[in-house]
């Protein structure tokens, strides 16, 4: 599950899907708290809100509700201050802007990668294809990561969202090319598919 509501002209948050929710607390209502205060802060300010003051309402929002909120949020977007931002905040409600962010469950198995392939510098298309990557991989190796990849990318253009379906994605290690059915698999023989088990 992806859950990545862009709450200002400006910004996105982004909640990892296998997060627990208790006591009530959802995404939703964070997402729901930061899209109120976004309009006030821009008739009171005359301008949008910048991607730090965004982040720093989900870091008050998750420490004032840390007994209650058991959920890590990363928080992405551009102004014309500092230009392009990604900030974590963890639980308990700590903020802490970094050059990338990963999380949810899939994002074990990445830390190791990011660190080898980020680079600072790159273009909208190597971090697109970075991104993509990276949650294929993750896909690859985690049972709860899902399917397909939605990108967000925030800049001085504005936003621009791509979805890329499971099927459009590469494969790693020993993993089965995407069928359309169980018949698809049985018809084309049993290469590379493991016999059953005998009792």
């Amino acid at each position: 599950m992806l859950n990545m509501p862009q709450l200002g002209q400006n910004y996105c948050l982004w909640t990892p899907g296998s997060e627990l929710y208790t006591m009530g607390s959802s995404p939703n209502q964070i997402d729901a708290s930061v899209a109120c205060c976004a309009p006030r802060r821009r008739i009171q300010l005359g301008q949008p809100s910048t991607v730090k003051v965004a982040a720093n309402l989900i870091r008050l929002l998750s420490y004032q509700n840390k007994n209650m909120l058991q959920m890590g949020v990363i928080v992405g977007g551009w102004d014309k201050y500092e230009g392009g931002q990604i900030y974590s905040v963890p639980l308990g409600g700590t903020i802490l802007k970094q050059p990338f962010s990963i999380g949810g469950s899939g994002s074990s198995y990445l830390y190791g990668f990011m660190d080898q392939a980020w680079k600072d510098g790159m273009s909208k298309e190597e971090a697109e294809k970075l991104v993509l990557k990276a949650v294929s991989l993750a896909i690859a190796r985690d049972g709860a990561s899902g399917g397909v990849v939605r990108t967000v990318i925030i800049n001085s253009d504005g936003v621009t969202k791509n979805f890329y379906p499971g099927d459009s994605l590469p494969l790693w290690q020993e993993e089965l090319e995407p069928q359309n059915s169980l018949l698809d698999v049985l018809s084309a023989g049993s290469s590379g598919i493991p016999e059953p088990m005998s009792t």
